[in-house]
């Protein structure tokens, strides 16, 4: 396993391999960071129930694009230019989670309690990694605790649709059922010979699979507690 700690200055002597897998999780981070305001923000910034709730989509949309922008910013200091995500049609993102859009408030909450919490594990993963100025922007900046805030929103207005009963709980089921797969996803496949390579050079913690099952012991007693059921990890996945 690969223990150096490398610094922006020291990066062009790396092994090829480091570089190029640096430069790709750099670019698929920062897609994923600018990829949910581009799910969200058109219709859910206009329909917002209250004016504290379209507040916080509009601050949620402006931490992840600051989170895009730091992203892009690591990318850029290793000569690679991340802009065109800025442009792209949902369709093209780089995960499957992000190709969509999000047109009901039922849906945005999930969002939040499910996948914005993948996020947190994503960059948990970079946390003491052996490239310095990522680590240092994981735990240096607002990064995690603003993450953290849009988890908290999430999974709160999840738990409220539930605890109204009837067809909100049947809504907030739907969309629980819809992301909750999505998410399964999003940590790729459990054997994947570049995810063991990420961890050869220091750049994850986790194997896909280790990952995953954190998660779902971490959601799947949330979910229960709100009253509503842990859907079928196995139906409609891509990535086992």
């Amino acid at each position: 396993m690969f223990k150096d700690k490398i610094d922006l200055k020291d990066f062009g002597k790396t092994d090829p391999e480091y570089q190029d897998l640096l430069k790709r999780v750099l670019a698929i981070q920062a897609d994923c960071e600018i990829g949910g305001p581009n799910l969200y923000v058109k219709d859910m910034l206009p329909s917002a129930p209250t004016k504290v709730d379209q507040l916080v989509v509009a601050r949620t949309a402006a931490e992840e694009i600051d989170h895009y922008r730091k992203m892009a910013r690591l990318a850029g200091d290793l000569g690679v230019d991340v802009s065109y995500v800025l442009s792209w049609p949902n369709e093209k993102r780089y995960v499957e989670a992000f190709r969509g859009k999000i047109t009901t408030w039922e849906h945005y909450a999930v969002f939040g309690f499910l996948i914005d919490r993948i996020g947190r594990y994503q960059l948990e993963e970079f946390i003491d990694c052996t490239y310095l100025p990522l680590d240092r922007v994981v735990k240096d900046s607002q990064v995690m605790r603003e993450e953290e805030g849009h988890i908290d929103f999430g999974t709160n207005k999840t738990a409220e649709y539930a605890a109204k009963g009837g067809e909100h709980k049947e809504r907030i089921q739907k969309a629980v059922d819809y992301w909750y797969v999505k998410g399964l996803d999003m940590f790729g496949k459990s054997e994947s010979r570049r995810s063991e390579r990420y961890r050869y050079w220091g750049l994850k913690r986790r194997t896909n699979r280790e990952a995953r099952q954190q998660y779902i012991n971490e959601v799947n007693p949330l979910i229960e507690k709100m009253g509503l059921r842990v859907p079928d990890p196995l139906k409609g996945r891509l990535y086992l």
